[in-house]
């Protein structure tokens, strides 16, 4: 269990970088009226406050309603300490309440964030926040109008303190989280060949044979899956390997649509990543800001249903990892883009490889907002294809090791069409493909 202590560096963190980047900055406005301290008894003192409401939520084993918006590293409780001045000095001494204004309380501000939200947590969750809300505001209140109180010293010594880097604090919070499902888990899901995206055809169909639990690609979008993930048994967080959500689709699980990924593939590496960092957020693996896993400095990815076949590839290519990487032609220069604009990964079978795409653009360029907006698409015109095949099981070994120049094969220049569909797929003979 975590130490019962006030958390400053998570509420500075928490003022910085806001709870939510679609929550209101105040919930409450400025001005408004705070609760009466009453709610137990006539005793309306500032300890006897702060003993009835708020060591309840001190000593509750649930989490607090911070988990609107972060999936861990704070909670309302890490704002409390067991005695009451204690916690009223921690919180005064950081400017967090304004005894001249009560309800201008920083700390108000901040338990109420996201209360507004209507993308929220639910019903349950509204009701903790509105409790954890009127309590501070009522003891602050009492704390107020109590001279001795209001104009207690400052300690020479502080209270102890329990500190989390500002960094270790954002990076849970659940907008920072979305941003990598999307990159990492959302853009596969045309992988899945819509056996679990909820309301196709082939999800209505499997889900009144096997139930509701296969349509976790929600069609309220990324965020409402993630959610129904985070809350799902499809991450085991005592160990992220072994995750449904990986094994299933590895075939190590009976798994109805077969083997979708392999250790070491490009849908491997990126599920494996987003379980394991879920994991070490909810473990608390992330005292320090260099405990973090590194920034992702590469291209926004963008799932698509545009299939691309190789048709005829060699013997040897089979049973082996091949990976795709697509290039478009640039006119205005008269050569090829620098990074791929496409690729893709899967096993090759008997005389063929194909997969859908995923498109690439760096983040914040003109393409990948104009793809963010829209329905990402590749245009018909002149591509050429790098062409990559694990011959010595590097990825299987290594599963976060990319493939490269020693897996290289060949590239071939083509005119793709890039229809949408199994039956449109665009098609390259892999005898073109050459050093």
């Amino acid at each position: 269990m975590r130490p019962r202590a006030f958390l400053l560096v998570v509420v500075t963190a928490a003022m910085l970088t806001g709870c939510s980047k679609t929550a209101p900055e105040a919930a409450v406005a400025p001005g408004t009226p705070v609760p009466s301290p009453g709610g137990a008894g006539d005793d309306t003192t500032a300890t006897k406050v702060f003993e009835d409401r708020i060591l309840p939520i001190f000593k509750s084993p649930d989490p607090s309603s911070c988990a609107r918006c972060h999936l861990a590293s704070v909670d309302i409780k890490d704002y409390i300490l067991p005695d009451a001045k204690d916690t009223f000095l921690a919180l005064r001494d950081q400017g967090l309440i304004d005894l001249a204004k009560p309800e201008d309380s920083k700390i108000l501000n901040l338990i109420n964030r996201g209360a507004d939200d209507p993308k929220g947590a639910g019903l349950i969750s509204a009701k903790k926040q509105k409790t954890e809300y009127e309590a501070f505001a009522a003891w602050i209140k009492a704390c107020a109008a109590d001279p001795a109180i209001k104009n207690a010293p400052k300690p020479d010594k502080a209270p102890a303190l329990a500190t989390k880097p500002v960094e270790v604090v954002r990076h849970a919070r659940k907008d920072q989280m979305l941003e990598s499902f999307e990159a990492n888990v959302w853009s596969l899901r045309f992988r899945c060949m819509n056996c679990h995206t909820e309301g196709t055809p082939q999800n209505d169909k499997l889900v009144k044979e096997n139930g509701a639990r296969v349509a976790w690609f929600k069609k309220g979008g990324p965020e409402a899956t993630m959610e129904y993930l985070l809350a799902s048994k499809l991450i085991d967080t005592d160990n992220p390997e072994k995750s449904l959500l990986l094994t299933k689709p590895l075939g190590d699980v009976k798994h109805g649509g077969g083997i979708k990924i392999v250790v070491g593939d490009q849908g491997y590496k990126q599920i494996r990543a987003w379980v394991e960092d879920v994991a070490a957020m909810k473990k608390g693996k992330y005292p320090k800001a260099t405990d973090l896993p590194p920034a992702d400095t590469g291209p926004k990815q963008f799932g698509t249903e545009a299939w691309f076949r190789l048709n005829n590839t060699p013997g040897a290519w089979n049973g082996k990892l091949l990976q795709v990487d697509v290039y478009a032609w640039d006119a205005k220069v008269s050569a090829w883009e620098k990074e791929p604009i496409a690729t893709s990964d899967r096993v090759s079978g008997g005389g063929g490889w194909q997969h859908t795409v995923t498109l690439l653009a760096a983040a914040g360029s003109d393409r990948a907002k104009a793809w963010a907006k829209g329905k990402p698409a590749l245009p018909a015109g002149k591509y050429l294809v790098k062409v990559y095949v694990d011959s010595e099981g590097k990825a299987k070994k290594d599963w976060k090791a990319p493939l490269g120049a020693n897996e290289f094969v060949g590239q071939a220049e083509f005119q793709g069409q890039w229809r949408e569909g199994y039956s449109a797929m665009t098609v390259v003979d892999a005898g073109k493909v050459a050093k």
